[in-house]
Protein backbone atom coordinates (compact mmCIF):
# COMPACT_ATOMS: atom_id res chain seq x y z
CA UNK A 1 0.00 0.00 0.00
CA UNK A 2 1.52 3.25 -0.91
CA UNK A 3 -0.34 6.75 -0.54
CA UNK A 4 0.42 10.49 -2.41
CA UNK A 5 0.72 12.84 0.23
CA UNK A 6 1.56 16.56 0.83
CA UNK A 7 4.08 17.32 3.29
CA UNK A 8 5.37 21.20 4.20
CA UNK A 9 4.09 22.54 0.47
CA UNK A 10 5.61 19.15 -1.43
CA UNK A 11 3.51 15.77 -2.63
CA UNK A 12 5.48 12.67 -1.62
CA UNK A 13 4.59 8.97 -3.10
CA UNK A 14 4.87 7.42 0.21
CA UNK A 15 5.01 3.74 1.87
CA UNK A 16 5.01 2.19 5.24
CA UNK A 17 8.64 2.39 7.08
CA UNK A 18 9.83 4.41 4.27
CA UNK A 19 12.49 7.26 5.10
CA UNK A 20 11.34 10.79 3.87
CA UNK A 21 13.28 14.01 3.79
CA UNK A 22 10.96 16.89 4.18
CA UNK A 23 11.19 20.39 4.45
CA UNK A 24 12.24 21.24 8.34
CA UNK A 25 9.01 20.38 10.48
CA UNK A 26 8.36 21.68 13.84
CA UNK A 27 9.10 19.54 16.49
CA UNK A 28 11.76 17.33 18.15
CA UNK A 29 13.51 14.30 17.68
CA UNK A 30 11.74 11.00 18.47
CA UNK A 31 7.86 13.41 18.25
CA UNK A 32 4.81 11.66 16.57
CA UNK A 33 3.06 14.00 13.37
CA UNK A 34 0.35 13.18 10.91
CA UNK A 35 -0.67 14.61 7.53
CA UNK A 36 -4.16 14.94 6.27
CA UNK A 37 -3.48 16.31 3.21
CA UNK A 38 -3.74 12.93 1.38
CA UNK A 39 -4.35 13.24 -2.42
CA UNK A 40 -4.35 9.45 -3.65
CA UNK A 41 -4.36 5.80 -2.05
CA UNK A 42 -3.68 2.56 -3.29
CA UNK A 43 -4.17 -0.54 -2.15
CA UNK A 44 -3.48 -3.08 -4.74
CA UNK A 45 -5.66 -2.81 -7.63
CA UNK A 46 -8.19 -0.39 -5.12
CA UNK A 47 -7.38 3.67 -6.12
CA UNK A 48 -8.92 5.83 -4.20
CA UNK A 49 -8.49 9.63 -5.15
CA UNK A 50 -9.09 12.70 -3.01
CA UNK A 51 -11.41 16.14 -4.54
CA UNK A 52 -8.32 17.43 -3.96
CA UNK A 53 -7.71 15.46 -0.57
CA UNK A 54 -9.48 12.64 0.67
CA UNK A 55 -11.42 12.43 3.68
CA UNK A 56 -10.91 10.70 6.57
CA UNK A 57 -7.58 9.62 5.41
CA UNK A 58 -4.20 9.99 7.04
CA UNK A 59 -0.61 9.14 7.17
CA UNK A 60 1.58 8.85 10.37
CA UNK A 61 4.88 9.18 10.78
CA UNK A 62 7.88 9.86 13.46
CA UNK A 63 10.87 12.58 13.30
CA UNK A 64 14.11 10.69 13.50
CA UNK A 65 16.22 13.53 12.90
CA UNK A 66 16.70 17.21 11.61
CA UNK A 67 19.67 18.42 9.24
CA UNK A 68 21.06 20.17 6.12
CA UNK A 69 20.40 19.18 2.46
CA UNK A 70 23.70 19.49 0.59
CA UNK A 71 24.95 22.93 -0.43
CA UNK A 72 23.55 24.30 -3.52
CA UNK A 73 25.79 27.11 -5.62
CA UNK A 74 23.58 30.07 -7.28
CA UNK A 75 25.66 32.10 -9.77
CA UNK A 76 24.38 35.15 -11.21
CA UNK A 77 25.53 36.87 -14.11
CA UNK A 78 24.22 39.56 -16.24
CA UNK A 79 26.68 39.87 -19.56
CA UNK A 80 28.58 43.03 -20.66
CA UNK A 81 27.83 44.94 -16.96
CA UNK A 82 30.52 43.04 -14.51
CA UNK A 83 27.80 41.55 -12.05
CA UNK A 84 28.83 38.02 -11.30
CA UNK A 85 27.48 36.99 -7.98
CA UNK A 86 27.91 33.26 -5.95
CA UNK A 87 26.17 32.15 -3.16
CA UNK A 88 25.92 28.84 -1.70
CA UNK A 89 22.75 27.35 -0.09
CA UNK A 90 21.82 24.51 2.38
CA UNK A 91 18.18 23.25 2.81
CA UNK A 92 17.16 22.93 6.55
CA UNK A 93 15.49 19.21 6.08
CA UNK A 94 13.97 16.96 8.74
CA UNK A 95 13.98 13.05 8.41
CA UNK A 96 10.96 11.25 8.78
CA UNK A 97 9.93 7.55 8.70
CA UNK A 98 6.46 6.62 7.41
CA UNK A 99 4.65 4.42 10.85
CA UNK A 100 1.21 4.14 9.00
CA UNK A 101 -1.38 4.65 5.95
CA UNK A 102 -5.11 4.77 7.04
CA UNK A 103 -7.40 5.11 4.23
CA UNK A 104 -10.00 6.00 5.75
CA UNK A 105 -12.12 6.84 9.45
CA UNK A 106 -9.02 8.83 10.72
CA UNK A 107 -9.94 12.19 12.75
CA UNK A 108 -8.35 14.87 11.88
CA UNK A 109 -6.24 16.37 14.51
CA UNK A 110 -7.95 19.65 15.79
CA UNK A 111 -5.91 22.59 15.58
CA UNK A 112 -4.64 24.48 19.04
CA UNK A 113 -6.81 27.08 20.12
CA UNK A 114 -4.61 29.91 20.24
CA UNK A 115 -5.11 31.94 23.86
CA UNK A 116 -6.00 35.68 22.84
CA UNK A 117 -3.99 37.57 25.05
CA UNK A 118 -5.84 40.58 26.76
CA UNK A 119 -5.41 43.94 25.25
CA UNK A 120 -3.46 45.85 27.03
CA UNK A 121 -5.28 48.75 28.72
CA UNK A 122 -5.40 51.91 26.79
CA UNK A 123 -3.20 54.65 28.43
CA UNK A 124 -4.67 57.73 29.63
CA UNK A 125 -3.19 60.65 27.45
CA UNK A 126 -2.20 63.35 29.25
CA UNK A 127 -2.24 66.50 27.14
CA UNK A 128 0.16 68.64 27.36
CA UNK A 129 -0.53 72.64 28.84
CA UNK A 130 0.22 74.80 26.64
CA UNK A 131 3.25 76.65 26.70
CA UNK A 132 3.40 79.98 28.52
CA UNK A 133 3.39 82.66 25.88
CA UNK A 134 7.01 84.91 26.45
CA UNK A 135 6.83 87.81 26.87
CA UNK A 136 8.16 90.12 24.18
CA UNK A 137 11.00 92.77 26.00
CA UNK A 138 10.02 95.78 24.61
CA UNK A 139 11.79 97.34 21.85
CA UNK A 140 14.76 99.70 22.57
CA UNK A 141 13.98 102.83 20.87
CA UNK A 142 16.27 103.30 17.47
CA UNK A 143 18.95 105.74 18.19
CA UNK A 144 18.85 109.36 16.85
CA UNK A 145 20.93 109.41 13.91
CA UNK A 146 23.42 112.30 14.42
CA UNK A 147 23.96 115.14 12.19
CA UNK A 148 25.67 114.46 8.66
CA UNK A 149 29.58 114.11 9.52
CA UNK A 150 31.87 116.84 8.19
CA UNK A 151 34.67 115.89 6.54
CA UNK A 152 37.18 117.26 8.97
CA UNK A 153 39.94 116.92 7.10
CA UNK A 154 39.84 120.08 5.31
CA UNK A 155 41.21 121.62 8.75
CA UNK A 156 44.70 122.31 7.96
CA UNK A 157 46.59 119.79 10.21
CA UNK A 158 44.40 116.92 10.31
CA UNK A 159 44.86 114.33 8.58
CA UNK A 160 42.67 110.77 7.98
CA UNK A 161 44.07 108.91 11.16
CA UNK A 162 43.48 111.92 13.25
CA UNK A 163 40.09 112.78 11.68
CA UNK A 164 39.26 109.16 12.07
CA UNK A 165 40.30 109.64 16.28
CA UNK A 166 38.27 112.90 16.16
CA UNK A 167 35.07 110.64 15.23
CA UNK A 168 35.63 107.96 17.35
CA UNK A 169 35.85 110.71 20.04
CA UNK A 170 31.96 112.16 19.24
CA UNK A 171 33.36 115.39 17.10
CA UNK A 172 32.05 114.75 13.46
CA UNK A 173 31.23 118.03 12.38
CA UNK A 174 32.84 121.68 12.27
CA UNK A 175 30.27 122.86 14.68
CA UNK A 176 31.68 120.08 16.92
CA UNK A 177 35.29 120.79 16.45
CA UNK A 178 34.76 124.82 16.66
CA UNK A 179 33.09 123.92 20.59
CA UNK A 180 35.88 121.76 21.08
CA UNK A 181 38.66 122.89 23.68
CA UNK A 182 42.69 122.52 21.99
CA UNK A 183 43.50 120.22 25.03
CA UNK A 184 40.89 117.98 24.90
CA UNK A 185 41.70 117.56 21.50
CA UNK A 186 45.31 117.00 21.93
CA UNK A 187 44.33 113.98 24.94
CA UNK A 188 42.54 112.58 22.19
CA UNK A 189 45.25 112.50 19.46
CA UNK A 190 47.93 112.26 21.68
CA UNK A 191 48.64 108.20 20.51
CA UNK A 192 48.17 109.30 16.97
CA UNK A 193 51.52 109.16 15.39
CA UNK A 194 53.64 112.81 14.53
CA UNK A 195 53.61 116.27 16.39
CA UNK A 196 50.43 117.92 16.11
CA UNK A 197 49.19 121.42 17.26
CA UNK A 198 45.19 121.62 17.17
CA UNK A 199 45.86 125.13 18.86
CA UNK A 200 43.97 127.07 15.53
CA UNK A 201 42.10 123.81 14.64
CA UNK A 202 38.52 125.25 16.49
CA UNK A 203 38.95 128.62 15.00
CA UNK A 204 39.12 126.98 11.67
CA UNK A 205 36.17 124.77 12.34
CA UNK A 206 34.39 127.75 13.12
CA UNK A 207 34.62 129.60 9.85
CA UNK A 208 34.15 126.24 8.02
CA UNK A 209 30.81 125.86 9.74
CA UNK A 210 30.12 129.62 8.13
CA UNK A 211 30.95 128.80 5.30
CA UNK A 212 33.73 131.95 5.30
CA UNK A 213 35.64 129.51 2.80
CA UNK A 214 37.69 131.88 1.29
CA UNK A 215 38.58 133.53 4.49
CA UNK A 216 39.33 130.12 5.54
CA UNK A 217 41.88 129.74 2.34
CA UNK A 218 43.60 132.83 2.72
CA UNK A 219 44.44 131.90 6.20
CA UNK A 220 45.28 128.21 6.03
CA UNK A 221 47.88 129.73 3.88
CA UNK A 222 49.50 131.34 6.50
CA UNK A 223 49.35 128.12 8.43
CA UNK A 224 51.74 125.25 8.12
CA UNK A 225 50.27 122.13 9.73
CA UNK A 226 47.49 124.20 11.68
CA UNK A 227 50.63 126.63 12.99
CA UNK A 228 51.03 129.94 12.32
CA UNK A 229 54.57 130.48 10.32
Amino acid sequence: MYAIVEIAGQQFKVAKDQKVFVHRLVGEEGDKVSFDKVLLTADGDKVTLGAPAIDGAQVGAKITRHLKGDKVIVFKKKRRKGYRVKNGHRQSLTEIIIESIVASGATKSAPKKETKKAAPKAEKKVEAKPAAKKTEAPKKAAPKKSAKADDLKKIEGIGPKIAETLNANGIVTFADLAKADPKQIAEFIKDVRGNHVPDTWPKQAEMAAEGKWDELKEWQDKLDGGIVK
